[in-house]
């Protein structure tokens, strides 16, 4: 057989890096590039680009009014975070499903702990203690725990159905119990919601029992109402939503304002007006901002981004052959795309006003790392593997429950 020179055009090389990229790299890199979603890869890399270049529009508005000399402060500080979220994202995504109940667990704890600490040295703003001062940094442990939770209770709800003694519906009702008391103590009414739903998709998604299922969602439904009598903003929240006449609805009836100037394709880039006179104009009401300078045309864009990265995950979730994987992969896109829901309807005025970010898109870097951690988890679960769609058994699970 003639052999082709090393040198030669249509030659292999020995070294890895002279192939990258392509399908006979068997490096990390490459094995990661070819077994992950590009669809789902691109969705995302294309809503962080987004999230940096609406903060360099809303940046300045939010330096001004706090009298920083740099008017692009937080932009930069945003293409910072999302250059972190990129690569942490990347890096998990890489893991293997046992590598992502292992990094689930240790943030799981990491997060509890802070937060069972923060009532001490946790710092106060708006009436509630959510965050932790690193430095120049603040840490929002509730962030980063959501996505760890639903690894954690999808794991648990798998290995009960296996049958094998183990109490894993006790046990995921445990860890979501400790996480849920944990939040309303800040208070995080929000919060709350988000991971109940999300507890509840896995729950449903896991098999039990319907009547399971129903008493979770009345239980649930019932304990939501009650926060209207038990927390005061809360309450305040609902009686605005009702009755905005009675109400002082400034922050809502700006970002109405910003998103109806808009019109179709916006004032132009750095022209919105909004932004000026509403503090959270670069975190919660971002989507006001993209739609007053950019129109309907990027928001329907933005929607349509969020709509295919869920839909998508959903539909490559259930073809997963792995019950655990299965649950924990679609449950991750649940939080993901029902946070997304939550910020877009409260700036539509479709919902009473709550402080939660818009995925990828808000300014702040524990939102930007927690949902770069959640989606990392999620590709990693539906990445290409022997065994993940049925083709070849998958390896052994070692040590206790599979960890």
């Amino acid at each position: 057989m003639t052999q082709i020179p090393a040198d030669h055009p249509g030659a292999i090389s020995a070294n890895p890096h002279a192939n990258a990229f392509s399908r006979t790299d068997r490096s990390r890199m490459g094995v990661w590039w070819w077994t992950t979603d590009h669809w789902l890869l691109g969705g995302l890399v294309v809503l962080i680009g987004l999230g940096v270049m609406l903060s360099f529009a809303a940046s300045p508005a939010a330096a001004a009014r706090l009298g920083l000399s740099n008017p692009f402060h937080f932009a930069i500080r945003q293409l910072v975070f999302a250059c972190m979220g990129g690569g942490l994202l990347m890096a998990v995504s890489m893991l293997s499903p046992r590598g992502i109940r292992r990094t689930a667990f240790f943030v799981y704890i990491t997060a509890i702990v802070i937060m069972a600490t923060l009532p001490f040295i946790g710092h106060e703003a708006k009436g509630a203690t959510r965050w932790l001062h690193l430095g120049g940094f603040t840490l929002q442990p509730s962030e980063f725990m959501k996505p760890a939770l639903i690894v954690l209770v999808s794991w648990m709800f798998a290995e009960g159905q296996k049958g094998e003694g183990v109490p894993g519906v006790s046990i995921a009702f445990v860890l979501y119990i400790a996480a849920v008391a944990l939040l309303l103590a800040e208070p995080d009414v929000g919060q709350t919601v988000l991971i109940t739903i999300a507890f509840g998709a896995a729950f449903w998604m896991a098999g039990v029992p319907m009547t399971w299922v129903i008493g979770l969602a009345v239980t649930a439904a019932g304990l939501l109402m009650s926060t209207y009598f038990f927390f005061d903003h809360v309450h305040a929240r609902v009686d605005k939503f009702l009755s905005p006449g009675e109400a002082d609805t400034h922050q809502i009836t700006r970002a109405s304002e910003a998103i109806a100037a808009g019109g179709l394709i916006g004032r132009g880039p750095g022209e919105g007006v909004m932004k000026r006179h509403v503090p959270d104009m670069n975190t919660d009401f971002i989507y006001s901002v993209a739609a007053e300078e950019y129109g309907l045309i990027l928001s329907l864009i933005l929607i349509g981004l969020f709509a295919v990265v869920v839909v998508r995950g959903i539909h490559k979730s259930m073809k997963l052959h792995d019950p655990f994987e299965q649950v924990a992969a679609a449950s991750l896109f649940v939080l993901f795309g029902q946070q997304a829901l939550i910020n877009i309807a409260v700036n539509l005025n479709m919902i009473p006003t709550k402080g939660m970010t818009l995925p990828f898109i808000s300014y702040g870097g524990s939102s930007m790392l927690a949902m770069s951690l959640t989606m990392g988890m999620a590709l990693a679960m539906i990445r290409k593997r022997p065994g993940a769609y049925g083709e070849v058994d998958g390896p052994a699970k070692a040590g206790m429950f599979g960890l």
